[in-house]
């Protein structure tokens, strides 16, 4: 494992706060820096704009450390980097608040969609099905501190009482992100309100749709769909596999020799009572081509899951083809839509501890910590990925919170060198 190659150095080498920088290069955060027009006011600063993303990455590390300790544990890294000189003092924590505003969310922002990208290689086990790239689509919530700014941005779920009828204690923020099923490494995200309009999952998700690739194959549940949604991802050239909600309607146009069936989409506005509907479903029947603005065809796969009281799962997909995935396939590729609870569980647990609320108690730091822990995760995640690969392992069996706690003793190690 010590001999495996990590974004040009050894496994070992990387172990510290340099995973940080090992996926997270100095010229990316440079450039977003730029981009967001946030260089240093002056040369000098104990707290340039690099290093300060930085440490907003080093704080979804050390989530129980305060300001200052965190600093203290970054700095002693980051000038085996070259990044200041060793005359350099830590500033208080009211300095390094200061210094987080200055540099605000959109740099951190910028980094994470700069280096975000698929880790898994053709060897990566898991990793792909067929042509396409196993890739799932998923929301979750993180507490916010009960600040009025993060009160106005981002409300309470529900009606602002716990599910034992007591006031919310703290408004939430719903994260709706992109990521690799066998690396867990997220790879795009959309942070919004839990309130409000547009704020629910399929809004958010609008804002990653545009940026799918046509090698992969989505994979999402049943609250995704709308048939705007499902056009906007599939005309990225992606491969789709959706469940769809029960009430669904999906007419059976030919059975297939693998139990799927082929069946078409209608764009809702069409009435199902009209003659425009009626005339689209015969030319559907007769496999004629279709205006994708009417109607879409699709694959459907059913099959019933026994330890939920045969509840029917109904799947469609773009994937039109049965001898390119054939329904038990695809079935199981849905499956490892759990991959994405596993990386959500990584993220709020391992990462951030069980029930801990984000540090920051305006909207834009709270966009900034959230960013800062989806570049930390991913780095981790594309560590874990690497080593995994180059064992011949699946990178699931490489414990995250396991590999959190090397990181986090690496660190601390006065004998070891990043």
């Amino acid at each position: 494992m010590a001999d495996a190659g990590v974004a040009g150095g050894r496994l070992t080498d990387r172990i510290g706060l340099g995973v940080l920088a090992s996926w997270v290069p100095r010229d990316a955060v440079d450039d977003a820096i730029e981009a967001a027009g946030r260089g240093a006011r002056r040369s000098g600063g104990k707290l340039p704009p690099h290093v300060m993303i930085y440490f907003v990455m080093a704080l979804a590390l050390f989530a129980e450390d305060d300001y200052e300790e965190v600093i203290v544990k970054l700095t002693e890294t980051l000038q085996d980097w070259g990044c200041w000189d060793d005359g350099w003092t830590p500033p208080t924590s009211g300095g390094i608040t200061q210094a987080r505003q200055r540099l605000g969310a959109d740099p951190v922002r910028r980094v994470f969609s700069q280096v975000a990208v698929p880790v898994a290689d053709l060897d990566t086990v898991g990793a792909f099905l067929g042509p396409w790239r196993l890739m799932t689509i998923d929301g979750f919530e993180w507490d916010a501190p009960a600040s009025d700014a993060n009160i106005t941005a981002f409300g309470f779920a529900g009606t602002g009482k716990d599910a034992g009828g007591q006031a919310a204690a703290f408004p939430k923020v719903r994260v709706v992100t992109l990521a690799e099923c066998a690396s867990h490494a997220v790879v795009d995200a959309a942070i919004g309100a839990v309130v409000a309009k547009g704020s629910g999952e399929q809004s958010l998700a609008r804002g990653v749709y545009p940026h799918l690739e046509a090698d992969w194959l989505l994979i999402a549940d049943r609250n995704f769909y709308n048939w705007q949604d499902w056009c906007t991802a599939a005309d990225t050239g992606a491969a789709l596999l959706w469940r769809a909600k029960a009430d669904r309607p999906l007419p059976v146009l030919s059975l297939l020799a693998d139990g799927s069936f082929r069946s078409v989409l209608i764009n809702p506005t069409i009435r199902s009572a009209s003659p425009q509907r009626r005339a689209l479903l015969d030319a559907a029947h007769a496999g004629q081509d279709l205006d994708p603005a009417q109607a879409r065809y699709v694959r459907v796969i059913e099959y019933d899951v026994p330890d939920r009281d045969g509840e029917l799962v109904t799947l469609i997909t773009t994937i039109t083809d049965p001898m390119a995935a054939p329904a038990t396939v695809l079935a199981q590729a849905y499956h490892r839509r759990w991959e994405h609870e596993t990386g959500n569980a990584q993220l709020k647990t391992a990462l951030r501890g069980p029930g801990r609320v984000l540090r920051s108690h305006s909207p834009d730091l709270v966009r900034q910590e959230i960013y800062g822990y989806l570049l930390t995760h991913y780095a981790i995640s594309a560590l874990i990925c690497t080593a995994a690969t180059a064992a011949g392992i699946d990178p699931g069996r490489v414990k995250f919170k396991r590999t959190v706690r090397i990181i986090r003793r690496r660190v601390v190690d006065p004998t070891f060198s990043p």
